[in-house]
């Protein structure tokens, strides 16, 4: 395979020796802990995890790296090593207790840190650590989940005694932390395939029974290729809110629990009770739905074309019903469509830039990145991924 032009990243390894080294020159020993969790790109199913529908994401090669040890001093101290994280990179903060709870404020990256650590399920003690990640920031492939869940996993590395909650419970804790910490009202999405991907596996989750199942996808002549605009979006502004309040408008003006629950002829009874940019709003979320059952039965089945053909119905659905994306979005869905060995290109998680994914022949990858290389007005940076492995513990040399 041929991924000319696609940008390295740094393993797993590399990232926890590197935070390492950082770990000894900021706490003046060395760590002994080290987690990571990944980053996660949406394959299909947009915007549809809120509304109990399905969604379709894989785990990324990319991860967020945690090294670290126990304390004795009650006193959590942590640096991020994140480029792109606001200042300060370095905080401090007590362990929380009944009486002192953890609160959210300044700098924003450290409250997917504390509000993981309020949530976690059991006797905490203080710690050091050091986060490194290779996950961008602000690119739609959801380095904050990465983050939360990485944390999650560090936490249980550090108290090896506390009795392992569900995969599903360590999920929703972390998506918890994001709602009360972040006050971002995301759905399961992003926490569940941190910590549940598998290798050579896209997860098919159902966001209303909480329910999941690994899919393969491993076929050595289909790549799946992340670019990332270099468009930086701020979610946490009243773009998602709203639109998460006009979803759940539309399914109470239909008499339904959400909007799983409905469909495109319900949608169309109810036409003229409902605001024009609701009405939209929903039929992007019906639509999605069923688009996202029917690309996973294609892909078991081996039908990459119809798998493309949805993935760009799901783009322009986003665009024109949902309106999320952007102009240099729907500049790098349009040129790597021209390109041919190309099956389906899509913008990819909430919108408003980040990054689009791509499903293309092994052979024809480098010449989609040439393509949109030279095509797109901006400067993107290219990602030639495969579905990796969830959170997991990583082995540390204690000699670093």
């Amino acid at each position: 395979m041929v991924d000319v032009g696609a940008t390295n990243f740094e393993s797993a390894e590399e990232l926890v020796s590197r935070a390492s080294v950082v770990f000894e020159k900021q706490f003046d020993c060395k760590p002994n802990v080290a987690a990571c969790a990944p980053g996660r790109v949406n394959i299909i199913g947009e915007h549809t995890d809120y509304n109990e529908g399905f969604v379709f994401p894989m785990a990324l090669p990319q991860v967020t790296v945690y090294v670290g040890r126990k304390t004795s001093t009650g006193t959590c101290r942590v640096l991020t090593m994140a480029e792109n994280a606001d200042e300060p990179k370095y905080v401090e903060f007590s362990v929380p207790t009944s009486d002192k709870p953890l609160t959210p404020g300044k700098p924003t990256w450290a409250n997917y840190v504390k509000g993981v650590v309020a949530n976690f399920k059991g006797d905490l003690s203080s710690f050091d650590a050091v986060i490194a990640t290779s996950v961008p920031l602000g690119g739609g492939v959801s380095s904050s989940a990465s983050l939360e869940v990485a944390t999650y996993t560090f936490l249980e590395q550090l108290n090896p005694a506390v009795k392992q909650i569900s995969q599903v419970d360590k999920a929703l804790a972390c998506q918890k932390a994001e709602h009360d910490f972040a006050n971002m009202p995301c759905g399961i999405m992003d926490q569940f395939i941190a910590v549940m991907g598998q290798k050579g596996h896209a997860l098919l989750i159902d966001c209303r029974s909480v329910e999941s199942r690994l899919v393969p996808l491993q076929d050595p002549n289909v790549v799946v290729l992340v670019t990332n605009s270099n468009v930086r979006h701020e979610l946490t502004g009243s773009e998602y809110p709203t639109r998460r309040k006009q979803c759940e408008a539309a399914a109470t003006a239909m008499g339904k629990k959400s909007l799983r629950e409905a469909t495109v002829a319900d949608l169309k009874a109810h036409s003229s009770s409902l605001d024009k940019e609701v009405y939209c709003r929903a039929r992007h979320v019906i639509s999605e739905i069923q688009r996202t059952e029917e690309a996973t039965a294609a892909l078991e089945n081996g039908n990459y074309a119809q798998f493309g053909k949805l993935m760009l119905e799901s783009h322009n659905s986003l665009r024109d019903d949902y309106e999320v994306s952007c102009p240099e979005l729907d500049q790098l869905v349009e040129v790597a469509m021209e390109v041919e060995g190309v099956y389906g290109s899509r913008m990819t998680g909430g919108g408003f830039g980040g990054c689009t994914v791509t499903l293309v022949k092994a052979e024809a990858v480098g010449k989609a990145i040439e393509h949109m290389k030279n095509k797109y007005s901006g400067k993107a940076t290219f990602y030639v991924c495969s579905p990796s492995d969830g959170a997991r513990p990583l082995k540390i040399d204690k000699d670093i």
